[in-house]
């Protein structure tokens, strides 16, 4: 048994236990502290750009959600016409003489929806994305899922299992601010150099050899010469001439997603800009509390040991 400061006689395993999980709380809270700070510096710190002249990489954007053309989705909890949801079904358990909400499902939508400013349109996939909604619901019932479900009544309601739904969501024609990674595709943008894509269209024609044999061998000796390879490098580049030509036609298409490189943000939310950056760094502020707070419970302990 271990002596905890005269307070407690705890055992070898317990003290184990409670110093390890107090310690790596602490350790998770102190960078959970660092993260947020750091987030709420790039919402701060990164000025708002305009679609249709953003540079390629880390952008901030504002604008209006659009469906795209598509239906809105229906949130699965409540039925609330949406572009974007989150969900999460806790159930109440028993173990004891307590009771605790233990989660027993949870999702959201990845459905890419757009974002809407004054010069065009960018197209957002918010599957990675951190979002902070305004919109949120929480209540309880009887259902795992409460949507389309007849929930019992009486004794039967009584006995029967507790259900904590919460749900969150994004819905067209909401004010979005997004932080992420910004891509333009078409209009000549993605084009690579004519001699590249020459050798790329080559190498897709040598892959059917009889093809081109039969296209380009004029003596039909089953083998090209130095001379018919020089028509196949000239095909090859009025090829590449003209498929450039064609993607320089298409439509510029913008997205915005999780960035390639690690540590960089991808934050999405209905909340005004000033207020997402106090909202992230009270949440800092909260993680440090806690950090203090469980990095005093673990000096306690391992002081325990020193006596």
């Amino acid at each position: 048994m271990i002596d905890l400061h005269g307070a407690l006689l705890v055992s070898r395993g317990a003290h184990a236990f409670l110093t390890g999980a107090s310690s790596l709380l602490a350790l998770w809270l102190l960078y959970r502290m660092f993260s947020r700070l750091r987030r709420a510096r790039w919402v701060e710190d990164t000025p708002t750009s305009k679609i249709r002249s953003a540079a390629q990489g880390l952008v901030e954007l504002v604008g209006q959600v659009e469906a795209g053309g598509h239906p809105p989705l229906v949130s699965p909890l409540a039925g609330h016409p949406c572009l974007w949801y989150r969900f999460t079904v806790e159930e109440l358990q028993r173990r004891g003489r307590n009771t605790e909400w233990r989660t027993i499902e949870r999702g959201s939508s990845d459905r890419p929806f757009l974002l809407r400013d004054d010069t065009g349109t960018c197209r957002i996939q918010p599957g990675a994305a951190e979002v902070h909604p305004r919109r949120r619901r929480r209540w309880e019932g009887n259902q795992r899922r409460p949507l389309g479900q007849r929930a019992p009544t009486g004794v039967l309601g009584l006995l029967g299992r507790r259900y904590r739904y919460t749900e969150e969501w994004l819905q067209e024609d909401d004010q979005l601010y997004a932080l992420g990674w910004f891509e333009s595709r078409g209009g000549g943008r993605d084009a690579r150099a004519p001699e590249a894509l020459a050798r790329r269209i080559i190498s897709d024609w040598k892959a059917d050899y009889p093809s081109l044999l039969a296209r380009f061998d004029r003596n039909a000796d089953g083998q090209l010469d130095a001379v018919e390879w020089e028509r196949v490098r000239a095909a090859a580049a009025v090829e590449a001439q003209q498929q450039m030509r064609r993607e320089s036609t298409q439509p510029v298409v913008h997205t915005l997603a999780r960035p390639p490189h690690k540590g960089l943000p991808f934050l999405l939310s209905d909340h005004h800009e000033e207020d997402l950056g106090r909202r992230l760094r009270r949440q800092s502020g909260w993680s440090m509390a806690g950090m203090i707070v469980a990095g005093a419970v673990a000096g306690w302990l391992w002081l325990a040991l020193l006596r």
